[in-house]
């Protein structure tokens, strides 16, 4: 028997007993996508320092980020930043004292998921546009 058990302390619950909710993965994708903005921030310092090396350097890193798997790569890069940006932005109206209602915590939640996925959609389209 373990020690919570005989001391009659519930124990604690692991991934497999919670109910998997928008508002719990979605705290989940932004510690993610955090990380992924730090490992993108390198592909940023790579493509720059490339730029100081040689114009021959720079040329082939850009392809590689013009190549389609570079190009999903900075897709997923962009809506990591704009999907970190808007849960960041959810979490400053929360600190005002704001929106900690459960219905107001669901529809800030599904709202930071289509904006993020909507901006990234309007920014790619309008860069392709100006290309």
């Amino acid at each position: 028997m373990s020690d919570n058990a005989k001391a009659g302390r519930p124990l604690s619950p692991h991934l497999q007993i919670y109910r998997r909710t928008l508002t719990m993965m979605m705290s989940i994708v932004h510690r993610i996508t955090g990380v992924a903005l730090y490992a993108g921030t390198l592909l940023l310092v790579w493509w720059l320092s490339a730029a100081a090396v040689s114009e021959s350097y720079f040329g082939f890193v850009q392809g590689l980020f013009g190549s389609w798997p570079g190009q999903l790569v900075l897709l997923g890069f962009t809506w990591a930043l704009i999907h970190h940006t808007a849960g960041g932005i959810r979490h400053l109206i929360w600190d005002t004292g704001r929106g900690f209602n459960l219905a107001s915590v669901e529809t800030g939640a599904r709202i930071t998921l289509a904006a993020s996925i909507l901006l990234t959609i309007a920014l790619w389209a309008f860069a392709y546009g100006v290309m």
